[in-house]
């Protein structure tokens, strides 16, 4: 019989750690990791044929529920047309002037890849050769994807596996990049004094989302904009996770709906949502920057699958048919799991606060909200083990680490909420009953 822990053992033999991604095994909360076949609206199907409410929702891009009707169809329709072409197709345009609508005026011009490490890469190279400069900032506990010189301090599953780096990065090029503390106003004061001259850019998640949810304080990311481009830099918000799930034009559309922030920067990076799940992200800003890339200029940038017609179909359908009635009940439902969520915890009498970035949302075991990364660090985050088990035991799948965001997802209806809300004071008691791990 196939059970997880045999599904387990022989990817072990193949696969380093067993999984293609260090999330999935489990390192945070210990056991063993579910491998699962199938998902349909809210619910997600590990080998041994157990249904979970799932709030993964593949880290986002599943806002309408897995396996929507019209983007199955799209992508089924796609693939039966061929799978890959290595030339240009239609539905690359489609998919760029969708986003640009989203997001006009800050983007003019959209560059499609495959991953998100990839878009933040060739962002980040776009920077320097527009630029002429070397350095970049980031912010510690932001995660940038896995490109050499942005695993210095970073978050997601290097949070995740303590690690403060990751062996194999010259020391070179980790010295190009700067890290400062996140949502720190002096502190950003201080690079740029310091190296303002010689900063490329600073790189930025829309709202942290990788330690955990850790939004910008209120005008954090209109005062880095104004900061670096009074120094001839430039600003890249980093909406991988972001972009098309907590808005229709991402956290940088609620700033600007909101009234609050008047900003644009100057790059942006989407991936999740854009690809509708498959393999797809993006990058994008103004024309005059954006064609800096090749073949218009000297940035060099290329990929055989870089708009893959399967994945652009899934993106079109996916956008096409997240509207405001999605966004709504995406916040509606993530509002009443985070709601119920803290009230069991608080009945247990467990220390936390609530994090949340729209519809995005997560966690600290802490008794004040933490603006950055040490502070994410001080919870007490041996409790989120427990909880986490108990919860995947009476089959609710959440994020295996405590330094990551809840997804919901459209199709989260009464019966799915409800399952959840069963599952709540079983895990708040284990979460209460956690101590320390000796050592």
């Amino acid at each position: 019989m196939t059970t997880n822990l045999t599904s387990f053992e022989r990817a072990q033999a193949s696969i380093p750690g067993g999984v293609n991604s260090p999330v999935r095994a489990f390192g945070s909360v210990g056991g063993t990791p579910r491998f699962f076949v199938s998902a349909r609206g809210p619910y997600i199907t590990d080998v041994e044929g157990r249904e979970y409410v799932d709030l993964v929702a593949s880290w986002g891009p599943a806002v309408l529920g897995h396996a929507y009707p019209s983007v199955v169809e799209a992508v089924r329709s796609a693939a039966s047309r061929g799978l890959s072409f290595g030339a240009s197709t239609p539905g690359e345009t489609e998919l760029a002037e969708l986003v640009k609508a989203r997001l006009d005026p800050a983007i003019q011009k959209l560059r499609l890849v495959s991953t998100g490490t990839e878009a933040t890469m060739t962002a980040i190279r776009l920077a320097r050769g527009a630029t002429g400069r070397d350095l970049l900032v980031k912010f510690g506990g932001h995660y940038h994807g896995h490109s050499d010189g942005l695993l210095a301090e970073a978050g997601s599953g290097i949070a995740t596996l303590s690690l403060p780096g990751s062996a194999g990065v010259p020391a070179a090029i980790v010295a190009q990049t700067l890290v400062i503390p996140y949502n720190d106003l002096d502190a950003v004061r201080e690079v740029f004094a310091e190296h303002g001259e010689r900063i490329a850019a600073v790189i930025v998640e829309g709202a942290a989302a990788n330690m955990g949810v850790v939004p910008p304080l209120d005008g954090f990311n209109a005062f880095l904009c104004a900061i670096a481009h009074r120094h001839g830099s430039l600003v890249i918000l980093d909406e991988v996770l972001t972009g098309f799930r907590v808005g229709a034009a991402g956290w940088w559309g609620l700033d600007t709906a909101a009234g609050k922030d008047h900003y644009t920067p100057d790059l942006f990076t989407f991936g999740k949502v854009v690809g509708g799940g498959l393999p797809l992200a993006a990058l994008g800003g103004s024309a005059a920057l954006m064609d800096h890339l090749a073949p218009s200029g000297p940035v060099y940038q290329a990929g055989t699958l870089s708009g893959n017609p399967l994945a652009v179909a899934a993106g079109i359908a996916t956008l096409t048919a997240a509207d405001a009635e999605v966004y709504s009940r995406l916040d509606a439902s993530a509002a009443t799991v985070a709601s119920a969520t803290s009230a069991a915890l608080s009945a247990e009498g467990v220390e936390h606060v609530v994090q949340s970035a729209g519809n995005l949302f997560s966690f600290s075991f802490s008794g004040t909200a933490p603006v950055n990364y040490s502070q994410v660090k001080a919870q007490e985050a041996f409790r989120y083990a427990p909880f986490f088990h108990s919860m995947l035991e009476a089959g609710v799948s959440l994020p295996p680490s405590v330094f990551e965001a809840w997804f919901v997802t459209a199709a989260h209806d009464g019966a799915a909420i409800d399952r959840i809300l069963e599952a709540l004071p079983g895990a708040a008691r284990a979460a209460a009953a956690a101590t320390p791990r000796a050592g």
